[in-house]
């Protein structure tokens, strides 16, 4: 069947609420490639929105995943248990951002997530409030819509949201906002809107997805750990875009090891592709919700589990860490090169392989989504995908598979580069 006719058939059967970017359907992928229903090729540098770190249908994932059919799919944890989610729970003990002991559980998605980090705050320290950053990108559950600090397209028609959440400034220096700034406007909330005494916890992502890949400075670090130390209130790093190598690191919270969260919250490329998430950390806080407080019915279910075991393994097998940092600074030295040629480049910036570009009138300075907009609908016509992000719309962000093979990712960058110097732009 044509691309057409599936088009016509997923506008009379789902509904608008569910924005898709591509006009297009998957059949098949293997790595860093996918195919669609036409048998046309393209360039996958969207993953998923940062699930493949592992790419498509990594042959150690399908593997894993299949043993585990042939076993069983599905007892619900809560019933009956499986060694391997001990196993998985082990493994992300040993290696979380958080001081030790640690502990870890699992659920299907990010948003499930943040909301049971949520609830574990809040049992543990007996106080509601939450602070988050503005920019920031938690779900579209309601709660997590609450601790999002982006309106448009996400909190559109869906209130009254969840209280008790305040959204302080995140540290950004093209947008002049200081680490001494930031931490101030946190300081401005205890004073305007909740007592601090009355904060469970502040959440934040040491890497903003949606808010357009901007980076926590170690300073800012330091200084939200100090705070925290010295309120009483649990720090929740949100690595569920961050994590399992993208940054070059295990996690982005690695790239400054003198700070330990309290929780950590994980998904997307932990399943290398298949649902799964996690919530590690201090172990007396993990405790602290009774007995039947947490789960889910398909919480960590065997099959992603299975799938998450395979991933860390590739990841270290494979030297993803150190892969996403040489190809990362690849891509960063080739769009800072290409400034020259396309003025309309503001800000080129990164860790690891995750990595932004941000586009801004050259003129007015004004953050320019339409520009971002023609790259990314020029790419999707040369069959390479990319993905925009930003409060403004207006960065392109980059998640190719850790595992691309060279030859194409450095075609790819060749026709971003085409594409950034097109007069036609």
């Amino acid at each position: 069947m044509s691309n057409s006719e599936l088009n016509q058939r997923r506008l009379a059967a789902t509904p608008r609420g569910v924005g898709v970017m591509c006009d297009f359907f998957a059949e098949r992928a293997e790595n860093a490639t996918l195919w669609d229903s036409e048998g046309r090729e393209f360039t996958d540098f969207a993953a998923g929105i940062a699930v493949l770190n592992t790419g498509h249908r990594h042959p150690k994932v399908i593997a894993a995943v299949e043993q585990q059919l042939a076993r069983f799919t599905h007892t619900s944890y809560q019933v009956v248990p499986y060694a391997s989610f001990v196993t998985l729970a082990e493994k992300i003990n040993a290696v979380a951002p958080v001081a030790g002991p640690v502990k870890s559980t699992f659920f299907s998605t990010g948003a499930e997530a943040l909301e049971n980090a949520v609830k574990i705050a809040r049992a543990f320290t007996g106080r509601p409030g939450v602070i988050t950053f503005g920019g920031g990108f938690h779900g579209r559950t309601l709660l997590t819509l609450a601790l999002t600090g982006k309106v448009a397209p996400y909190k559109l028609g869906f209130g009254p949201l969840p209280g008790q959440i305040f959204h302080a400034q995140y540290p950004n220096a093209l947008h002049d906002v200081s680490v001494a700034q930031s931490l101030a406007s946190i300081e401005r909330l205890f004073r305007t809107d909740i007592a601090a005494d009355q904060v469970a916890a502040i959440l934040f992502e040491p890497v903003q997805g949606e808010g357009g890949f901007n980076i926590a400075p170690p300073e800012f670090l330091l200084g939200l750990r100090a705070l925290c130390d010295r309120h009483g209130i649990l720090m929740i790093a949100d690595e569920v875009q961050s994590g399992f190598g993208r940054t070059g690191k295990l996690f982005a919270m690695d790239h400054c090891p003198s700070v330990k969260a309290d929780i950590v919250t994980m998904a997307k490329s932990l399943g290398g592709g298949l649902p799964i998430s996690g919530v590690a950390g201090r172990a007396e806080v993990m405790d602290a919700p009774a007995p039947g407080g947490l789960g889910g019915t398909y919480a960590g279910n065997p099959l992603a589990v299975a799938a998450a075991l395979a991933v860390l393994d590739v990841i270290d097998e494979e030297q993803l860490c150190a892969r996403a940092a040489r190809l990362g600074d690849q891509l960063q030295d080739t769009l800072r090169e290409m400034k020259r040629d396309c003025p309309a480049i503001a800000d080129v910036r990164g860790l690891g392989s995750m990595v932004a570009v941000e586009f801004r009138d050259p003129v007015s300075g004004e953050p320019d989504a339409a520009f971002a907009q023609r790259i990314q609908q020029q790419a999707l016509a040369q069959r390479l995908l990319l993905l925009t992000c930003g409060v403004d719309g207006n960065v392109i962000r980059f998640l190719y598979p850790l595992t691309i093979p060279e030859t194409q990712f450095n075609a790819a960058l060749a026709l971003l580069c085409t594409l950034l110097k097109s007069p036609s732009l």
